[in-house]
């Protein structure tokens, strides 16, 4: 995997997730009224998962953007686009384009668990999940 490649792959797979999740905490933050007890204790699985990415070092996370800031950008700017379809599906009333939406995206949620990645393992699952086709099917490339 070339170094503008892997950049891509990360701002898409952590980066930007991460970015996200800061953004989402941040907001919360600013809408003091609500922060003061309500988002605590209303807190639901998927802002508790925010709150623990956004736990992350902030030093590291600081370098991590301005050291990959053209595929970090490029992501953002991808996300935005989307993030503008589904805010018009939803003021729209498109309830078939959320479902077929939410459907696609759920898909990659189950190839992360069928992937043997849903896991707290350092190795996030990849000693469990076959490398290549000819692994999987029993034999490795030097038997080939």
């Amino acid at each position: 995997m070339d170094a503008a490649h892997h950049d891509t792959v990360l701002a898409v797979t952590s980066h930007t997730p991460h970015l996200i999740a800061y953004t989402m905490v941040g907001v919360a933050d600013h809408i003091k009224r609500v922060t003061e007890s309500e988002v605590i204790k209303y807190s639901a699985a998927g802002f508790r998962d925010f709150t623990r990415i956004a736990a992350s070092d902030p030093t590291m996370w600081r370098d991590v953007f301005l050291q990959n800031k053209d595929a970090v950008l490029d992501i953002l700017g991808r996300f935005a686009e989307e993030l503008f379809v589904l805010q018009r599906a939803i003021r729209m009333g498109d309830g078939q384009h959320l479902h077929d939406y939410f459907t696609r995206t759920r898909a990659i949620r189950r190839g992360i668990i069928e992937a043997g990645q849903d896991t707290a393992a350092p190795d996030f699952g990849r000693s469990a999940t076959p490398a290549t086709p000819a692994a999987a099917a029993g034999s490795t490339p030097a038997a080939e």
